[in-house]
């Protein structure tokens, strides 16, 4: 959930009058917000620099607000403080414009090596524009709130903002080789090649996060003006040449992407929110987009669309009693004009550009939740009459983990990711061999695998507790996830119960004897034979346990986990210099 920081007197003013802290948190609620904290901007820079960074900061009030994740037309001061007076019945709903002049139709032209890299591109122009410190502020703001959230931290969608009046087009959106490339970034004082821009920023606060985006491409998208000016190197930096001030009038605003359907949204949320300081207020002027097998499109579009919802479903699903014409205001106060079809109960809700979040019909019933308010509406006893149950899976894992800690074991909860070599070359295997899941963009060396077993966790764990006095006796019952392709998903949990006894003499005989102990209170006895229903043990080889102290348990007739004293090279890996047994068993086959 994004946060956004607002000055409370620059807010209040929008708002067009003040309200303590209480009441305006109150205010949020009922629109569905949250104010998470009431803070100053001196305290918010101590925060992030340290007690150094408060030098130059004021002491002006900031609230930071939780914004849904959905609602990016909340996500500046603009989008919220005209949501929140539409709310109040205090303005009325603005209609937004796109219009096409008849001549003299600004047009991007993209070629075919962009689709090799970042194969969409979006524009607009926001015409007569006065910007105030403040709302070239909010400009900025948003931009970054966005590419954090919809755009995936610019994977997805980069924006890039220019000062038309310093360019001439038509345009030409181009990807070409980084040696090619030489233009000046924003806030420097001479060109730089694409190499030259990567080395730059490689240790810069902000644009190092982006670079490995584009940096192993062989071409770099770039924006160029009919002169050959480059006004961006998306999704890294814009050029210094077109860069927006507070005197710009026309703002060119281009976005980058990989998924175009996102590249709109962010398109529509940046002129929406900023069409209201232009001239003539909530119209934006069209950009005309040539694709490289000649397609022509025309953006932003603005479009509107019509959803009819029956009014007695929508109160039957919320729980609350209202007529249709009452309903249909409750949703024009969240900013989806709504009138009532006569004779058949029905609504017709008008969506805007700035809804995008609104797909179904479900979407617009939360919306009369909210506006309705979620304290009003009157608990009910429900109308079957019905008996919790507890999952039986995880009914049994806390049986099974009371019985644990009874037999002297402490629990662990570790992660669910490790590394490739927690699961593979630590342990003796192949990871060729392994059905893991491997995450296609780890954050760090420590995360690359969703954990096929509970293992490496509880040495992990163990290790980091060496100090702590032996015997160390520690278990987990969670999941683990392995690749199946014959699922939906391509992957499948199954819950694992893992101990590990660790002390000076292996402790073999403590590990057997807690096996016993569970399938005792579970009931199972001890049977030899292929067709018994009780569990035996089978002598095995695995690398991950010393030779001749491994064994597979088999329980129903399958094999349910391994049990042994774990193999030196294991235990050295892990940074361990005891003995170590472990028992690991599948617990899904008792239920």
């Amino acid at each position: 959930m994004p946060t956004i920081n607002l000055k409370r007197d620059l807010l209040f003013k929008a708002l067009g009058r003040t309200y303590s802290d209480n009441e305006f948190q109150d205010l949020c609620f009922k629109f569905g917000l949250e104010l998470d904290e009431v803070t100053s901007e001196k305290l918010l820079i101590t925060k992030e620099k340290g007690q150094n960074g408060n030098m130059e900061a004021s002491d002006e009030i900031i609230y930071k607000i939780d914004i849904p994740a959905n609602r990016y037309d909340l996500l500046c001061l603009e989008g919220l403080t005209l949501g929140l007076l539409i709310f109040l019945n205090k303005v009325d709903i603005p209609h937004y414009v796109s219009i096409r002049p008849g001549t003299g139709m600004q047009k991007i032209t993209m070629t075919s090596e962009c689709l090799k890299i970042r194969g969409h591109i979006v524009a607009a122009i926001l015409r007569d524009v006065t910007f105030t410190q403040d709302s070239y502020n909010s400009f900025i703001d948003l931009q970054d709130k966005l590419h954090q959230n919809i755009g995936r931290k610019r994977s997805l969608v980069s924006i890039g903002t220019h000062d038309l009046d310093t360019i001439q087009g038509p345009f030409l959106y181009d990807a070409k080789p980084p040696t090619n490339i030489c233009f000046k970034p924003l806030n420097q004082d001479k060109e730089y090649t694409g190499e030259e821009i990567m080395n730059l920023y490689s240790n810069h606060a902000q644009l190092k996060q982006y670079l490995h985006i584009i940096k192993d491409s062989p071409v770099y998208p770039i924006v160029q003006d009919s002169n050959g000016t480059i006004l961006s190197l998306p999704p890294i930096i814009n050029g210094d040449h077109s860069k927006i001030t507070l005197n710009t009038k026309n703002v060119f605003i281009e976005c980058t992407a990989i998924d175009l359907t996102k590249a709109i949204i962010v398109l529509d949320t940046i002129v929406c929110m900023f069409s209201q300081y232009c001239k003539t207020k909530y119209t934006v002027e069209t950009v005309e987009v040539v694709y490289p097998n000649n397609q022509v499109f025309h953006y932003p579009d603005l479009k509107y669309r019509t959803e009819e919802i029956d009014c007695e479903k929508a109160v039957k699903y919320i729980g609350i009693k209202q007529r249709a014409e009452k309903v249909a205001n409750l949703l024009s106060r969240m900013s989806l004009k709504t009138r009532v079809v006569k004779d058949n109960n029905k609504l017709s809700v008008e969506v805007p550009p700035t809804r995008h979040d609104v797909i179904h019909s479900c979407d617009i019933y939360e919306d009369i939740a909210i506006a309705y308010g979620y304290n009003n509406i009157h608990k009910t006893i429900p109308y079957l009459s019905t008996i919790a149950e507890e999952f039986p899976l995880n009914k049994l894992s806390d049986q099974l983990r009371m019985e644990l800690a009874c037999a002297g074991f402490t629990e662990a909860l570790t992660f669910s990711l490790c590394s490739r070599e927690d699961i593979a070359d630590k342990l003796g295997h192949k990871l060729e061999n392994i059905p893991a899941v491997h995450i296609s963009n780890p954050k760090t060396l420590e995360f690359q695998v969703a954990r096929t077993t509970l293992l490496p966790g509880l040495l992990k764990t163990l290790a980091a507790n060496k100090k702590m006095p032996l015997p160390q006796k520690v278990f987990e019952v969670s999941d683990i996830v392995l690749r199946d392709n014959t699922v939906e998903v391509g992957a499948r949990n199954k819950r694992h119960l893992c101990a590990v006894y660790c002390n000076k003499s292996d402790g073999f005989e403590v590990i057997h004897g807690l096996l016993d102990r569970m399938l005792q209170v579970l009931e199972i006895p001890w049977s030899v034979g292929e067709n018994s229903d009780g569990y035996y043990l089978r002598a095995i080889n695995d690398p991950t346990f010393f030779p001749r102290r491994c064994a597979e348990i088999y329980c129903y007739n399958k094999v349910i986990g391994k049990m042994g004293v774990l193999h030196p090279d294991v235990i050295t890996k892990f940074d361990l210099n005891v003995p170590c047994s472990v028992l690991e068993i599948e617990i899904e086959s008792f239920l």
